[in-house]
């Protein structure tokens, strides 16, 4: 046969003929020599490029070639190469011993009767089921935390089998879930209380950002971290703002910060989710913020969705030339390092939005409208990369098919919501609390975030809970803030379920996390238990799991009747004081409703023979049913805006103006239609002085399905109150210019007070000719006819306020016009730190208008609010209710509105029984108008109609009737 001569050198003969002789001998010694011969064999390959460069290279310098480029640094970029052709694969957690991220020295824990959410269905259940919820349940098991991970979830674990130095902890059959993940937030980079030195958010020296990091701006000293985290929540996903088309690069950190958390150190490289760095993450974003932020005209751009579109595209064209140059140097190199006449390509500013490009880096973008959607679904396919979630993402579940499913690569991107937030911009006026049941039904993934500081994170399983109420599986809403931003993320082999293998991230609650007012009473993370004497709520464990079926139903006005409607199956009546108006457990009660308004509410026998006889009468049936009062909003715009920062749609703010709500009243609006269907029938709403949470003027109490202002009982109270701000937006230009302080504001206000006081004193001699002015309405206010509300929430400002209504009550009373002495009547509006002067505030008679209802630190006048269990013992609303003050759940902004009787059952669930039915239900009705001195006009007010009680998530609003002549039904 043929031969060829062999190669001369150490590898000569491989893969040569050989005799018999020399075949059987080399099979004798193969696991010695083969090893051997392979090595020299390497060792000569790099022999040969090494005297190849060398030999061609520079002859004065060795260390060069002949182009006169390092050798040693062509190297380190020829292994750069293949990182750059790399393409991550998400971290699996079998098969560990151990987390990267244990700490050495933590013990090992053992958690007893749990009730357990593994996260995944029961083994065999195919996708599409899955999908759809069958196979998941909650099921009773131990689970063993050691090295930092999960090693096991069984029932009943044996003591025996672990090891000696176990900690014991008993669930008491409480409900185990794994740890919350929020994939939107930006804590720490925006830390709180908000001051301009910690505000490290977005980089606006530029559009296009590639290159900045949320990691180097993280205070790992913010508190906020630690209040996110006594929601239940171990991770988050810290993003750069929203003010920049690309805003730079995220990192997904854990809440455990610092030796008292269980880390080894206070450092932002110990907050690290995954210290590996597996994954890269890049915050995009489209639409209304970069152009309003960015666009200057003649100056710079983006001044529109079309500058927007050409920003990006200019970017993926510019990363995409360099990654072109990279390939191509990389390939050349490959074959001759010796031939490469430059070093490989490298722009830090471009590296990251290359990475992009290259499938390594997953791209999150801020994204709400069809258009704005629709534009970056096109970039994807242009420049071939793909979107893990648009966030925001009002509008995708308008376009599931057509848009998200278009979108490059192998799977649509999620969307990343609020649970209803919406209306405060152009973008968020149209969205749909229902969106994630939509998208639910077109097999996209939803998850639900906070936004952190839009919405405090430590309840962002709130807004998974109310994606349940609204129509969202129960399976998919849990997953929604465990497994799917987890697999979002790419650590969905590690995070989000309670399976062995996966980081020992836990939270246990003490109700089902998916009900009004969960709380967790332990969380931890990586196994180390955060809390080492948690605050636990008295409360009872109810029902867990139990979705009703009725929720998948998107509910909208049916009709609206005018005639006789009979409603049976009513549990309870709290539209009435009466202790006798509950239901038997045998016998339900009965309503009966003629031209909207109730006319019997009990067994009513007689009133129903009669009521049945006509042909016209409609018969309701519920089950579980509630009677209540409406609720009434109060201290939003409601009523004198549509959205927020549109100013053509909004009545502005007053500054040194002083007016009355009702003359900018602009009625008709979404917001208001919506508000009837969740039983906010009624809104009180002031004009604003500087922004919002600000109050300026009088305030209107109107209707809110009426048109217009002039329609029949549309307005129930043309000036119900007299509003003024002393919070920090009065001082430092922000406010009126004539007040620089917090100080000198509130002397302007004591001498307001005190000048009518003096008329008053002078025998009004002082004609005010003008019964609307600031003047004339400050003289009914220093006569206790009408009431001074005041919007502050420091504990300082609340007692200089005190202070004010001292000296005003002595003046008044020095006057002795009558026997009785006019009292100055006081409403404090937002009262974050109220509780500080609770007692205070109930010898002086002062109502607080809790506005938002638990505040979370998020101004500096709010920095001392009270987060609740498992931090504080209470909230702000416990210790005012508590101390006897008339408190009243006001509205923070226009959108809470749907929420009105779930934050009230927050109250009244996690009160240990101290806040009843009925006292809850006051806390967004009847109290308000006592504190105003208001008179609800009997039938006029109204009614709502439940299925279940409207303290409870999976309760639903049936009937609403408004005083005006009909009853709408849902």
């Amino acid at each position: 046969m043929d031969t060829q001569k062999a190669p001369a050198g150490p590898c000569a003969g491989i893969g040569q003929p050989t005799s018999s002789w020399g075949r059987r001998r080399a099979s004798l010694r193969r696991s010695r020599g083969l090893r051997r011969v392979g090595l020299a064999c390497l060792a000569f390959i790099a022999y040969a490029q090494w005297r190849q460069i060398h030999s061609s290279g520079h002859p004065q310098h060795p260390d060069l070639t002949a182009h006169g480029l390092s050798i040693e640094r062509l190297r380190h970029d020829l292994a750069t190469c293949t990182k750059l052709h790399t393409t991550p694969t998400d971290p699996t957690g079998s098969g560990r011993d151990r987390s990267a991220r244990y700490v050495e020295g933590q013990r090992p824990t053992l958690i007893r009767n749990a009730t357990v959410w593994t996260g995944e269905p029961a083994e065999g259940t195919s996708s599409e089921e899955a999908w759809a919820g069958k196979g998941y349940s909650w099921i009773a098991s131990d689970v063993f935390l050691e090295g930092g991970l999960i090693k096991s979830v069984a029932e009943d674990i044996q003591l025996s089998s672990l090891p000696r130095d176990v900690l014991i902890y008993d669930a008491r059959g409480r409900p185990l879930t794994a740890g919350i993940i929020d994939m939107h937030s930006h804590a720490g980079v925006h830390s709180l209380p908000t001051l301009r030195g910690n505000e490290d958010v977005s980089e606006l020296s530029a559009d296009i950002t590639p290159y900045v990091r949320s990691l180097d701006g993280i205070q790992p000293m913010d508190r906020q971290l630690q209040v996110i985290k006594s929601g239940g929540v171990t991770t988050s996903l810290i993003l750069p703002g929203s003010s920049n088309n690309i805003g730079g690069e995220a990192f997904v950190i854990k809440h455990a910060v610092g030796r008292a958390d269980g880390r080894n150190e206070t450092s932002l490289r110990d907050l690290l989710a995954d210290p590996g760095r597996t994954w890269r993450y890049m915050k995009m974003g489209c639409g209304e913020n970069a152009k309003h932020v960015h666009g200057k005209v003649g100056e710079r751009g983006p001044l529109s969705r079309l500058g927007e579109s050409w920003e990006f595209r200019h970017a993926f064209e510019r990363a995409s030339k360099l990654r072109r140059e990279q390939d191509d140097w990389c390939q050349a190199a490959s074959v001759d390092l010796n031939s490469v006449r430059s070093y490989l390509p490298y722009k830090i500013e471009w590296e990251a939005l290359i990475g992009v490009l290259r499938g390594q880096v997953h791209v999150h973008v801020h994204c709400y409208t069809i258009p704005d959607l629709e534009a970056f679904v096109d970039h994807t396919n242009e420049f071939k990369f793909p979107v893990k979630a648009f966030h925001h993402a009002h509008q995708t579940y308008l376009v599931p098919e057509q848009i998200l499913k278009r979108a490059w690569g192998r799977d649509p991107p999620a969307s990343a919501l609020f649970a209803d937030n919406m209306w405060y911009k152009a973008e968020s006026y149209i969205g749909s609390e229902f969106a994630g049941k939509h998208l639910h039904d077109h097999n996209l993934t939803t998850i639900y975030v906070s936004d952190n500081p839009v919405l405090n994170a430590q309840h962002v399983v709130f807004e998974a809970a109310k994606a349940y109420r609204y129509g969202l599986p129960y399976h998919a809403a849990l997953a929604s803030v465990t497994s799917a931003p987890a697999e979002r993320l790419g650590l969905g082999q590690r995070l989000g379920k309670v399976i062995s293998g996966f980081d020992a991230d836990i939270v246990v609650w003490d109700s089902d996390p998916l009900s009004v007012g969960a709380t967790p009473v332990q969380v931890w993370i990586d196994g180390a238990a955060q809390y080492e004497s948690p605050v636990e709520l008295n409360k009872p464990l109810g029902n867990i799991g139990t979705p009703k079926g009725g929720l998948s139903v998107i509910r909208d006005k049916s009709k609206s009747i005018d005639g006789v409607v009979i409603f049976t199956g009513i549990s309870r009546n709290l539209l009435s004081e009466s202790t006798d108006d509950s239901a038997t457990k045998d016998e339900k009660l009965k309503v009966i409703v003629s031209k909207g308004k109730i006319i019997c509410v009990g067994q009513c026998e007689a009133e129903v023979r009669e009521m049945s006889r006509s042909r016209l009468t409609e018969r309701v049936h519920l089950k579980d049913g509630y009677l209540t009062p409406p609720y009434t909003a109060f201290g939003s715009t409601l009523g004198l805006n549509a959205i927020e920062s549109e100013s053509d749609t909004d009545n502005g703010d007053d500054r040194d103006s002083f007016s009355r709500g009702i003359d900018g009243l602009a009625l008709g609006t979404e917001k208001l239609r919506i508000a009837s269907q969740y039983g906010v029938t009624r809104a009180i709403s002031a004009p604003k002085f500087a922004g919002i949470n600000t109050h300026h003027g009088t305030s209107v109490g109107f209707k809110s399905s009426a048109d217009t202002a002039l329609q029949p009982n549309a307005i129930f109270a043309p000036d119900a109150a007299v509003h003024y701000t002393l919070d920090l937006s009065v001082k430092g230009g922000r406010g009126t210019a004539s007040s620089p302080s917090l100080s000198a504001t509130v002397g302007t206000l004591r001498h307001k007070l005190l000048a009518a006081v003096a008329e008053l004193a002078a025998g009004g001699e002082t004609v005010i000719t003008d019964q609307f002015s600031e003047k004339s309405f400050l003289r009914r206010v220093v006569q206790g006819n009408m009431t001074l509300c005041l919007t502050a929430h420091s504990a300082d400002m609340i007692s200089a306020v005190l202070r004010v209504k001292v000296d005003i009550d002595d003046a008044m009373s020095s006057i002795k016009k009558t026997e009785n002495e006019a009292k100055l009547r006081l409403v404090i509006v937002g009262g974050a730190e109220a509780h500080l002067v609770a007692r205070e505030l109930a010898s002086a008679r002062v109502g607080v208008v809790l506005s938002p209802a638990f505040a979370f630190g998020s101004t500096w006048d709010q920095r001392r609010a009270l987060t609740g269990a498992p931090l504080t013992n209470g909230t702000g609303i416990d210790i005012l209710i508590d101390s006897g003050v008339m408190t009243v759940i006001g509205l923070e902004e226009d959108w809470v509105l749907r929420d009105l009787g779930l934050l009230a059952g927050v109250v009244h669930k996690n009160s240990g029984g101290r806040v009843g039915e009925r006292a809850a239900m006051k806390l967004i009705s009847q109290n308000i108008y006592q504190l105003l001195g208001l008179e609800m006009q009997g039938d006029e007010t109204g009614f709502v109609l439940h299925e279940g009680s409207p303290f409870e998530i999976d309760s639903s609003i049936k009937a609403v009737a408004e005083g005006n002549g009909y009853v709408d039904l849902y």
